[in-house]
């Protein structure tokens, strides 16, 4: 809740600097967003270090404390040092840190834990690059330096490193550190990217968002300290690392379906064109039916998997939840349905010519035992051609879908939808993952 004039001077001693966030709400440069859940330890020293800094820089600012139902008396912590209380309902990192960010009345908005580890004694670096048309800087502590016993060792081994080249590799983006607790972003531009996640997933989501909607990320150097706090943090070592594995590939379909499509589509067809024309042996090994048959099961995967990643790809396209892809736009009106059923069925024919040639070469053997060794290759590339085929067709059909509904004025000039925040922005959209 707001507090007064009076209230805050008296509650805050010098050297910090008042700034009437009722009356005068538009000269509010930089908002400090804390979420808050149980934070008494060390939410006055947080909020007491970011006034501080704001007014040994000159920033006309204000901290908000996200409180996500505290019953330790955490908000009135907050009032005493004086900071806006702003309750948030919805629980988690991600709606307090949303919640947050709808409340903040600065241009500029920095979000940081609430656990007195990160270092809210310097946020001028992060305050230059906003100022210099960043319109997201994270910041990086494997650059800054990192206290003894401010990070698990397997969170700064494996996790944050892992996590990070995932982010690096699906989305194009040079950011060292792509979970760092502390960044700041142009508010109205963040706001713009409908932000969706509750829960430790927010900070992918926030690099994630901004990068596909062409915003300009920088990063700065940062420390990391232990947290003052005496009980154990919120954040949950596997299930908020599986969250944000989670989040990036539902983000990134090419990683998630299209590529591993391709591989198993690769080794499948390969696989099964040189094994339907018998054994083939590499030195001691020989690879006959049973792995014709894998091949085959390689090869319907690959066409179930890589239909999927064309689906998704273009409803997520169509529910501006990805930015869209010319090349794919492109491709789509060339694969249009009528082509893919013809496709399909072609496939299918095909398929159930090799049914009806293996059914005359057994009713030529008058119908008797056959052995599976030297009858079932066909029958296999029968099997490939019909299940192929039926997918082929089923994609076709699904794709065609997403685009039923499409209004003119939903698109570009070039005839693409346009991404949601991109004209906030002022960024033009990356190629989409």
């Amino acid at each position: 809740m707001p507090v007064t004039g009076n209230d805050q001077q008296q509650n805050v001693t010098a050297p910090f600097r008042f700034v009437d966030i009722v009356t005068e709400p538009q000269d509010i440069e930089l908002t400090v967003v804390l979420p808050c859940l149980d934070e008494a330890e060390t939410l006055e020293t947080c909020v007491r270090k970011a006034r501080s800094c704001m007014d040994e820089l000159g920033v006309r600012g204000e901290v908000v404390v996200a409180d996500n139902g505290s019953t330790d008396g955490s908000q009135a912590i907050a009032e005493a040092a004086g900071a806006r209380v702003v309750p948030v309902a919805r629980r988690g990192y991600g709606a307090a840190i949303r919640g947050g960010i709808d409340a903040a009345r600065g241009r500029y908005v920095l979000m940081a834990d609430a656990d007195d580890s990160y270092a809210l004694d310097d946020l001028g670096p992060f305050l230059s690059e906003l100022r210099a048309g960043a319109q997201l800087v994270m910041g990086n502590r494997f650059q800054g330096g990192i206290a003894p016993g401010a990070m698990p060792p397997l969170h700064r081994y494996l996790g944050n490193p892992v996590l990070s080249w995932a982010g690096r590799r699906f989305f194009r983006v040079p950011i060292g550190d792509f979970h760092c607790g502390i960044r700041a972003f142009h508010r109205d531009s963040i706001r713009a990217l409908g932000m969706q996640t509750d829960g430790m997933e927010f900070a992918s989501e926030t690099v994630v968002r901004s990068a596909l909607a062409g915003l300009r990320i920088t990063e700065v150097p940062t420390t990391l300290r232990p947290d003052g706090r005496s009980r154990p943090p919120h954040l949950r070592t596997w299930s908020d690392g599986w969250r944000h594995l989670r989040f990036l590939l539902a983000f990134s379909p090419r990683w998630l379906f299209l590529y591993p499509a391709v591989v198993a589509l690769t080794v499948g067809l390969a696989g099964l064109a040189a094994l339907s024309l018998g054994t083939v042996t590499i030195g001691a090994v020989s690879f006959g039916i049973h792995t014709m048959l894998a091949c085959a099961t390689l090869v319907i995967l690959g066409l179930q998997v890589g239909g999927l990643a064309l689906v998704s790809r273009a409803y997520a396209a169509r529910l501006a939840l990805l930015p869209p892809s010319p090349r794919l736009e492109k491709w789509i009106e060339r694969v249009t349905l009528e082509r893919g059923l013809v496709l399909g069925l072609t496939s299918v024919l095909l398929g159930v010519g090799a049914f009806v040639t293996a059914l005359l070469r057994w009713g030529a053997q008058g119908f008797g035992e056959l052995d599976p060794v030297a009858t079932m290759r066909l029958p296999i590339v029968g099997m490939v051609l019909v299940v192929g085929g039926t997918q082929v067709a089923a994609a076709a059909f699904a794709v065609s879908l997403t685009g039923l509904g499409r209004h003119p004025d939903a698109t570009t000039e070039s005839g693409a939808i346009e991404p949601a925040g991109a004209e906030a922005s002022g960024g033009t959209a990356r190629r989409a993952p």
